[in-house]
């Protein structure tokens, strides 16, 4: 199976993240999403094949579920509708976007149904999650009360940074603050409805906004398996760890192997690239009720 890991195209490269290649067209820009793969915001040496693919395919999905909720940065998300100078590069079928420049919002809007990751390792140390107090008694993977809003930084380099909402108000200030936390939360209550009939509970997300024209968009991806957490409605247990649709398969495969967490990263087995493969084309399947043909 052919990965795309780099692109190195004949435009201005404005950024090359931990998955995504931007380039300047001018007036827009080009997103591409490569095969590469980050834990623990370390990218790792081995590359998943199809996943750029999947992750630009279930982006577009929930940007047009959620069109109505908010505004989104996409101008052309069908590889066919594409400008010719961009077609004849035919390796970024299906991992191609084209999408409005925006101010970025330098946080991470993340929203959590259940806990799990982090917020349930801080939990067990008795710790409030991004200054959130959460009742006694939970157990690993229980569905929480309601829906948290739980930000954290945006980190070019390094680990991004649990913060609590009053410490977002005071560097973005009250409304825009008010803004992005509805925002987040009436998205992640509305697809964690649309995931659910297909079999499939998100219990955390992520979300990233920026700001055009004076007005709030979302931007980047949207309820992809690399910024939520996705498990089988069917195998749902509370008290413990969650069979997956994401990428915790090759979390749990790097902490597993007492990696630091630290670059560089060890290279992935083939198993475990491949099982993450599949992972990621049953998501894409459950949720678009399309098969992934490519």
């Amino acid at each position: 199976m052919q990965t795309v890991e780099k692109t190195n195209l004949p435009f201005k490269l404005q950024n090359r993240g931990k998955v995504r290649d931007v380039y300047d067209l001018d007036d827009k820009l080009l997103m591409i999403a490569t095969d590469r793969i980050s834990v623990f915001d370390v990218v790792l040496p081995t590359s998943v094949p199809y996943k750029g693919i999947i992750l630009t395919q279930l982006s577009n999905f929930w940007f047009n579920k959620t069109k109505d909720i908010i505004n989104n940065h996409i101008i052309v998300d069908d590889f066919n509708a594409m400008p010719s100078h961009i077609k004849k590069f035919s390796e970024l079928k299906g991992r191609s976007i084209l999408v409005k420049k925006t101010e970025p919002l330098l946080v991470e809007c993340v929203v959590r149904g259940y806990i799990t990751g982090s917020a349930w390792n801080a939990y067990k140390n008795g710790e409030a999650i991004c200054g959130i107090t959460l009742p006694e008694g939970l157990v690993e993977s229980d569905k929480l009360p309601e829906p948290l809003f739980t930000p954290t930084t945006k980190a070019m380099t390094g680990h991004d940074e649990a913060i609590t909402e009053e410490q977002m108000r005071k560097q973005f200030g009250d409304d825009l603050t008010e803004t992005l936390k509805n925002a987040s939360l009436e998205i992640y209550n509305f697809a964690e409805k649309e995931a659910r009939k297909k079999g499939i509970i998100i219990a955390d997300t992520k979300f990233e906004f920026g700001i055009l024209n004076g007005e709030v968009i979302l931007i980047d991806e949207l309820l992809t398996p690399d910024s939520s957490r996705f498990w089988p409605v069917d195998n749902y247990k509370r008290g413990g760890p969650q069979k997956s649709f994401d990428k915790q398969f090759v979390r749990d495969f790097m902490t597993s192997i007492g990696w630091d967490k630290n670059p560089p990263a060890p290279e992935v087995p083939e198993d475990v690239v491949r099982e993450t493969t599949k992972k990621y084309i049953e998501a894409y399947e459950k949720i678009t009720g399309k098969k992934f043909i490519f």
